[in-house]
């Protein structure tokens, strides 16, 4: 029978006063009973609208009622068959504007919770020691991939299911990407990337890590080696700033930088190699998820204190909702159509406070958002020692710089056609770094689709 309660299962978390003071992860998981009870939600339409809103076209309702006949095995094969990184997506894919928001039960209630249930089955094969990864037979073509972050997982993953022999090289000392360095451990563990990695390493995919394409070798060293295929999916590391005076003091960060010592370094910890500032008072300016990553981390860092600084208002964040509200139970302060207009400094060059203005909302922008204006005589000062600035990324111009006949657009981002091919003979990109900063689930997509871009272009070769 189905369940038609209007109301999605909750997803049960730590409390805030707890969770504030550690980077354990928030969100605990459906039990089985609960992963049951939320399929039986899904109506199982003929037309499958959910999978239309899916960057990576997850069969959504066959996994689901596969779940609900209790084949967990079954239903986590078929997310497999679409996506390398399920455990992943099943926490921080923006399901409420992708596939749930497609979702039929969404007319009249609570969409089905599919992220949840994605998550639920992943993390139930990935914690069964009886897993074996299927039996592959290599084709015997070899494929690079540079750079390890969801878009470069995903090209190795699905090409190695083809049988190429794919090596995935990773400029930092630990294989991930932005879900290593970027993603908080209390959003997303990185025992959970550790997980999906070592599933691709069953399935034959190598890892160099250290290997800074560029650098140590260029994209036609690669090409030269042998490789008959390259894909580029180095992201968007290059952070943004606002350019105004006083960003040069002691005690302002890139998001990219305090994220990075947080999450990739352990600067968290008393016996960490790498420092991070612990702040009392502490401003983000931003108001994407990124944003709330910083401002949350900081708090567990022991501020006293943290705000985020938007020039817009409550409705224009551009964060998943999820994240806003954990981030207010947590007491993060929202100094919301706010922009800051210079960062104050002592005799010392540290921090002492973030001059801004308020700001009132007029027509729309070229963004379709609405154009913040500053109110005229509203200046003030927000007493910070810290200001993490968390304004996105654009494409590190290494690659492009280092690589001949490569065309790229005028923020950096590699130009490709609609299947990742770009100017270059057998060179293919996807992900951040051609678009720019965006989400893991659209970069996966980026991903795949290169992927079977290249197998037929070796294939035709």
């Amino acid at each position: 029978m189905p369940n038609m309660s209007p109301k999605m299962n909750e997803m049960p978390t730590l409390p805030p006063e707890v969770r504030s003071k550690c980077f354990s992860e928030v969100a605990l998981g459906y039990t089985e009973e609960a992963a049951l009870d939320e399929a039986a939600r899904c109506l199982h339409c003929k037309n499958a609208p959910c999978v239309t809103g899916c960057p990576v076209n997850i069969r959504i309702p066959d996994f689901i009622a596969r779940l609900r006949e209790r084949d967990f095995s079954g239903a986590y094969d078929i997310i497999a068959d679409s996506s390398s990184l399920p455990a992943v997506c099943g926490r921080v894919c923006p399901q409420e504007t992708q596939c749930e928001s497609k979702c039929v039960r969404g007319i009249k209630g609570d969409a089905v919770g599919i992220g949840r249930l994605e998550r639920f089955v992943a993390d139930r094969h990935n914690a069964d020691p009886a897993k074996s990864a299927p039996h592959m037979e290599k084709n015997g073509h070899r494929v690079a991939v540079v750079g390890s972050g969801p878009s470069g997982l995903t090209c190795a993953g699905d090409l190695a299911r083809l049988g190429y022999e794919v090596t995935v090289f990773e400029a930092l000392h630990t294989a991930g990407g932005v879900l290593v360095y970027g993603i908080p451990e209390f959003r997303l563990p990185k025992s959970i990337v550790r997980g999906e990695i070592e599933n691709l390493v069953a399935l034959g995919v190598k890892f160099e890590t250290d290997m800074v394409i560029g650098k140590v070798l260029s994209i036609d060293d690669l090409l030269d080696d042998g490789f008959e295929a390259v894909f580029i999916g180095t992201g968007a590391g290059l952070p943004k700033f606002m350019n105004i005076p006083g960003e040069s003091c002691n005690g302002v960060y890139s998001a990219n930088e305090f994220l990075t010592r947080v999450n990739l370094m352990g600067a968290f910890r008393d016996d960490a190699d790498t420092p991070v500032m612990r702040a009392r008072r502490v401003a983000v300016v931003g108001g994407g998820n990124v944003a709330m990553d910083a401002a949350r981390s900081a708090l567990r860092l022991g501020a006293e204190e943290v705000s985020i600084v938007y020039r817009r208002g409550e409705d224009e964040l551009p964060a998943r909702r999820e994240e806003v509200e954990h981030a207010k139970e947590e007491g993060i302060v929202f100094r919301l159509l706010t922009s800051p207009t210079e960062i104050l400094g002592d005799e010392k060059r540290a921090v002492r406070a973030i001059k801004c203005i308020k700001m009132e909302l007029g027509e729309p922008d070229a963004s379709g958002r609405r154009r913040p204006i500053p109110v005229e005589g509203s200046d003030f000062e927000l007493p910070v020692d810290c200001v993490i600035m968390a304004l996105g990324t654009s494409p590190n111009p290494l690659i492009k710089d280092t690589t001949e006949g490569l065309e790229t657009e005028r923020r950096g981002g590699i130009v490709t056609d609609e299947v990742g091919k770009t100017s270059r003979e057998a060179v293919y990109a996807g992900g951040d770094a051609v678009t720019g900063a965006a989400t893991v689930i659209l970069a996966m997509g980026a991903g795949k689709t290169a992927a079977r871009a290249i197998d037929e272009y070796i294939k035709n070769k």
